[in-house]
């Protein structure tokens, strides 16, 4: 839904299907033609209400997909041996019991002179007039190891790599350019949802001449984890926030907005 929501608003979102446990179960045939004619390998595959990376996996094959929907629509906690070693799932790896997998294409440079994947957070204050106003920060490039950015590269010290502020070009004011245009477009997506509080939305950004960025949102995590290692500090940093007082604002917006209802 909520890709609907900013498909609606003209956000650009990654073309995608859903496939629940009893379309596979009756339609796998179908399943496996609209995979590689309308989205072709690789592609991803995910829950559709996890966050942070979750058994999120690049799928390179029908095979792949097989043991991709053999492990979410399993009927216990235990894995299955061979589709868990198809995907190289790691030991103690989450993967979560799921009845609908989420299918995106596979996002790419497309021809742009600049490509990456960033992360950005904000917050929400009400103004003077009780009216929501979006506060946004400088996104973080997020560096991913593998095919895709774990959950413990998100959220474990030391286990990632995240360079704030992103590094949309070198030159200083071009950069500036872009990351405003970068914000811009994170707020939006911010506001048609009504997000309220804080969040953090990921996102890839393509940077074309102009300079010109397009930004393909990935996911908008409305509740984002907080942990010592979480970027989201390391922005609200340079909005003069130090971590005591970020999370202050986030409990005096909560209060403000409870106090108005």
């Amino acid at each position: 839904r909520t890709n609907e929501i900013l498909m609606k608003n003209g956000f650009l979102v990654a073309k995608h299907m859903l496939i629940t446990a009893d379309d596979w179960k009756k339609n796998k045939e179908s399943i496996k033609s609209t995979l590689s004619n309308d989205y072709k390998y690789p592609f991803i595959a995910k829950p559709v209400d996890d966050g942070c990376s979750s058994a999120v996996k690049k799928i390179k094959s029908f095979e792949e997909f097989e043991a991709f929907a053999t492990l979410m629509f399993r009927a216990s906690e235990e894995l299955d041996l061979k589709a868990a070693e198809t995907l190289h799932i790691k030991p103690k790896e989450e993967f979560p019991i799921k009845t609908v997998i989420l299918v995106e294409e596979l996002i790419s440079k497309n021809g742009a002179k600049h490509f990456l994947e960033i992360t950005g957070g904000m917050l929400t204050k009400l103004n003077a007039k009780g009216e929501l106003e979006y506060e946004v920060f400088e996104a973080s490039e997020a560096l991913a190891e593998g095919d895709i950015l774990s959950l413990e590269e998100k959220f474990l010290a030391g286990q990632g790599q995240n360079i704030t502020p992103a590094r949309y070009a070198k030159d200083s004011k071009e950069r500036q350019l872009i990351s405003d245009q970068v914000k811009q477009a994170l707020g939006g997506a911010a506001k048609a949802l009504n997000v309220q509080g804080y969040c953090r939305i990921d996102a890839f950004v393509r940077v074309f001449d102009g300079p010109r960025a397009e930004v393909i949102f990935i996911e908008v995590n409305s509740l984002p984890g907080m942990t010592p290692a979480t970027c989201i500090y390391h922005q609200a940093a340079i909005n003069h926030y130090k971590p005591y007082e970020f999370i202050d604002r986030i409990l005096d917006f909560g209060q403000k907005r409870f106090a108005k209802a």
